[in-house]
């Protein structure tokens, strides 16, 4: 029920309506309650080569993404079910497996949206007002790599490292959440510009176990137009 709310309020996702449409997409309907669909990549399998192999994308996006969109509907039935019967325990109990479940649709929705093959962009560097920003708060963009593939790479376990715009302070920061938290998380006025998976899922076929050169070629392949876009929208809204 909770996540519900991440997908249909676009304040919820740090008030960005496009970061609510792309998280959002293909949404369907039970009752009062959303379910979600497999939303299709811009782009083939393997046009993140050699950054990332067609293999793991494949992977990544068939089976594991599709994975927390049919546990993320299945305990959608199963809380409008318990709400029908008034079975509070069920309902309260189900809530860790919607926050996992459609928070790993949420953050993949956006992480396909943050990538690009070289030949459509990919791995530009941001212009304009977001690579300002980056200027502003970083010192530069090489600073703001360093200190996310950092944290990114210390991150323990599973999870993400995100740069973010806060909304209240009108600024930049990198944010980490851990398993498959949202960025919403960590607040509502933190607004995701761009979010890098660092689940050994979405790069041991590639990079084994040395996650930092992972971290270093995905910079190859990042869309910043995206993030640029997402950035204007969210700053110029306050």
């Amino acid at each position: 029920m909770a996540l519900r709310c991440l997908v249909t309020r676009g304040r919820t996702l740090g008030g960005l309506d496009k970061a609510a449409a792309v998280a959002s997409k293909g949404l369907g309907q039970l009752r009062g309650l959303q379910t979600f669909s497999l939303p299709e990549l811009p782009y083939d399998y393997d046009a993140l080569e050699p950054a990332i192999s067609g293999d793991i994308m494949r992977l990544h996006h068939q089976k594991h993404h599709q994975a927390y969109v049919t546990n993320y509907n299945k305990a959608v039935h199963q809380l409008q079910d318990a709400l029908d019967k008034g079975d509070a325990s069920t309902a309260v109990g189900l809530q860790g497996v919607l926050k996992f479940n459609g928070g790993g649709h949420i953050n993949h929705s956006i992480f396909w949206e943050n990538l690009a093959p070289i030949s459509q962009g990919g791995g530009e560097d941001p212009h304009s007002s977001l690579g300002w920003a980056i200027d502003m708060n970083f010192g530069n963009l090489e600073a703001l790599i360093k200190k996310m593939n950092t944290e990114g790479a210390a991150l323990q376990g599973s999870g993400w490292v995100w740069l973010a715009y806060d909304s209240e302070l009108n600024k930049l920061r990198v944010e980490t959440t851990a398993n498959q938290d949202p960025l919403v998380t960590k607040g509502l006025h933190l607004v995701p510009l761009l979010g890098i998976d660092v689940w050994e899922h979405a790069y041991y076929l590639q990079y084994k176990n040395v996650r930092p050169d992972y971290l270093k070629n995905i910079w190859k392949v990042i869309n910043w137009k995206y993030a640029s876009e997402v950035y204007v929208k969210a700053s110029t809204s306050v």
